[in-house]
């Protein structure tokens, strides 16, 4: 504030100066006729004035000048924010990026880059033998394995297996089952390595889908963690549920036998092993779908990090979000440094971290969002930290990012020093993310915010926020990688024609098919190479693409009308009480009901401000509390457009949380909706027979 004062005080005393100097050459013109001054008459005028004057010029002029030279700068776009795609001739209607070439897709951004494999190899060049990978135990700090040790383990590894029966080819399919931890990057580096296919096991799945993986992709080593989850395989081996299955590997085992082993022959086993671009390089099982994905051995880069940036993970590395920009990372020779295991004790983990690079999903950012409000416990604070928020953001509308500005010092510091003081990107996907969060916090986070949508069949992304483009409310343009269309969804009246219809994604990032599932695959995929997204899109008019809605979660009410309850819960979600939430109905009901969890740091003070107090669990049975909620719902609902028929005619609120544990949310905390559907069977009976009474 004091450098402007300054700066507009010296620009007001220039322009005063230079009026009286026009006024004195202007009556000099007077006498001596039209003559034009020269520099002598301005050195006579400066030096007509007090010494005191002089200096004061000399010093605003410096200030001005030091603020000129240190402004902040906006981060300069790699394309004109108002024109981020095109459409391509003859692919129907099919949209490119505006950035790179656009003669052809983009298969790799590096060309020493063209496999995983290869992605390693790069970051190993690149940085030199760096810190790789982190990992820590309670209290204590990071300790790091170098990109040679990283490497040397893979290799060891890799021959072990080998030498175990192994065959290296891509169709050997290994499964890894695990949690986040070196161990799972050094496996997967181990198969990359001998040309074998990574297999990434979950037991959020349940031991049903576990089962079904094992067999339908004929996997007979799986490499784990734990003792339980080994015991787990072991069990079902011996129920002779996984008949396949004769190999068990232990992490915590690995510096033993095996690699012990490994290391005597890999330099015979060497030779050639890597994988070549087209090969098969991961198949991956989905949650919520019971197909399992056969990905292209090769990356899709899109974001452009350095060898001094640090990513943490704690994202589930069975997903193909989380471990796309953990490969990018090491691509460019940073490091990764892993969770504990438990996410209570993230905020710890990011204080001893201090990662640059931060992959997160949109419920991570509302309950930053949430907590953040929740601690700002009067409305003068509240109103405060809006105001803060929309100076700042007056900064990043205009492509200025920084977290040294006087709205840092004041009102932000604290919450960027919670995450680690240090974080320059911040990665979301997986689900949509609020306008009003995401606007938010690239304000007081100080760091970029970039939005992707995708889905494990297209890689992981298939678009990204542009840099510079901080504007909210769509998830960017095209990736260079891929074409995008929309196809007209008759039955919901969407049409391509204006711009509306379900998403479809066409390039190298495209997945290859179903595992053993012609017939899923051919309805994913048609003949053209076009994915399918199920998502609803809508074109802006810079290019950039809206997702509003969803094809595959739509039902009829007994009238007979479409709902989408997806759509509705993403207007609800904002509601302030509430943290979670399920929409539901069905052909023989004519309106629907929810289940809503409020949020435990926020429901209690909004609860109060309405004059309804007790104790979490006394207000969510509180019948007055949820008429309130119900209330507030609806609004948000009549002012979104919601029609009457989608709006909620009752709710049941419910005291614990959805979460992966209780089998409710998938491993990137999406609703379960069939789970949801059954858990809640007699409850969401208990509110349309109240209904109807």
């Amino acid at each position: 504030m004091l450098a402007f004062v300054l700066v507009s005080g010296s620009l007001w005393i220039l322009l005063e100066l230079s009026s009286t100097l026009m006024e004195k050459m202007q009556a000099q013109e007077m006498i001596s006729g039209l003559r034009i001054p020269e520099m002598d008459d301005i050195s006579q005028f400066f030096l007509s004035l007090p010494t005191s004057t002089l200096v004061g010029i000399g010093a605003l002029t410096a200030v001005l000048t030091y603020w000129l030279a240190t402004r902040p700068r906006p981060i300069k776009p790699p394309c004109s924010l108002q024109h981020q795609s095109e459409e391509v001739p003859h692919e129907g209607g099919g949209r490119r990026s505006m950035m790179g070439d656009r003669t052809k897709l983009l298969t790799h951004y590096h060309d020493d880059a063209t496999t995983m494999y290869e992605v390693f190899q790069r970051g190993l060049r690149i940085s030199g033998d760096g810190p790789c990978l982190g990992s820590r135990l309670p209290n204590q700090p990071y300790k790091w394995i170098s990109y040679k040790e990283v490497m040397a383990r893979a290799e060891h590894l890799g021959s072990g297996l080998l030498h175990q029966g192994c065959k290296p080819n891509p169709n050997q399919f290994i499964g890894v089952f695990a949690q986040n931890r070196p161990e799972w990057i050094i496996s997967e580096l181990a198969c990359y390595t001998y040309s074998m296919v990574v297999v990434p096991l979950y037991d959020t799945l349940g031991p049903d889908a576990i089962r079904f993986i094992i067999n339908t992709a004929d996997i007979s080593t799986v490499i784990c963690d734990k003792v339980e989850k080994a015991q787990v395989l072991l069990e079902n081996v011996e129920r002779k549920e996984t008949p396949g299955l004769k190999r068990i590997i232990l992490m915590d085992a690995f510096d033993s036998a095996l690699e012990e082993r490994g290391r005597s022959y890999v330099g015979e086993d060497k030779m050639g092993l890597p994988p070549a671009p087209d090969d098969l390089s991961i198949v991956c099982f989905t949650s919520g779908t019971t197909g399992i994905l056969i990905i292209n051995n090769m990356n899709q880069l899109f974001i452009f990090p350095n060898q001094d940036d640090c990513l943490i993970s704690f994202l589930p590395l069975a997903h193909m979000f989380e471990r796309l920009i953990e490969a990018v990372v090491y691509c460019h020779g940073g490091r990764i440094g892993f969770y504990q295991g438990d996410i209570r004790l993230l905020p710890d983990d990011m204080k001893a971290l201090r990662p640059t690079i931060f992959p997160v999903v949109p419920r991570l950012l509302n309950r930053m969002y949430d907590k953040i409000f929740s601690q700002a416990n009067s409305q003068w604070k509240r109103w405060l930290l809006n105001f803060a928020a929309k100076r700042k953001g007056a900064e990043v509308s205009c492509g200025v990012i920084r977290n040294d500005s006087i709205w840092d010092k004041i009102f932000f510091s604290r919450i960027q020093n919670s995450l680690g003081g240090r974080l320059r990107m911040i990665i979301t996907g997986a689900a949509p993310t609020s306008p009003s969060v995401l606007g938010f916090l690239r304000a007081a986070l100080g760091c970029q915010v970039y939005e992707a949508y995708g889905q494990t069949e297209c890689t992981a992304g298939c678009t990204y926020t542009t840099p510079g483009d901080w504007t909210t409310g769509h998830v960017g343009a095209p990736l260079p990688c891929n074409l995008i269309k929309l196809v007209d969804v008759p039955e919901k009246n969407y049409f391509a024609s204006k711009g509306e219809g379900e998403v479809c994604v066409k390039g190298p990032n495209v997945f290859k098919g179903y595992l053993k599932d012609p017939e899923r695959t051919a309805e994913t995929l048609d003949p053209d190479g076009w994915l399918h997204t199920g998502d609803i899109g809508k074109w802006l008019p810079n290019g950039t693409l809206k997702i509003i809605d969803r094809k595959k979660h739509i039902f009829k009410l007994a009238q007979g009308e479409y709902i989408s309850p997806e759509k509705i819960e993403n207007i609800y979600i904002r509601s302030e009480p509430v943290a979670q939430l399920y929409v539901h109905g069905d052909s023989l009901q004519s309106c629907l009901v929810g289940i809503v969890v409020p949020d435990p740091e926020v429901m209690p003070e909004w609860a109060k401000k309405k004059g309804i107090l007790g104790t979490y669990k006394d207000l969510c049975k509180n019948t007055e509390l949820k008429k309130a909620i119900i209330d507030d719902l609806v609004r948000l609902g009549k002012a979104s457009g919601l029609h009457s028929f989608e709006q909620v005619k009752n709710i049941y609120i419910h005291s614990e949380m959805f979460s992966i544990e209780n089998g409710l949310l998938t491993p990137t905390l999406k609703a379960k909706r069939p789970e949801l559907k059954e858990y809640f069977k007699d409850k969401i009976e208990q509110l349309y027979s109240s209904i109807s009474m």
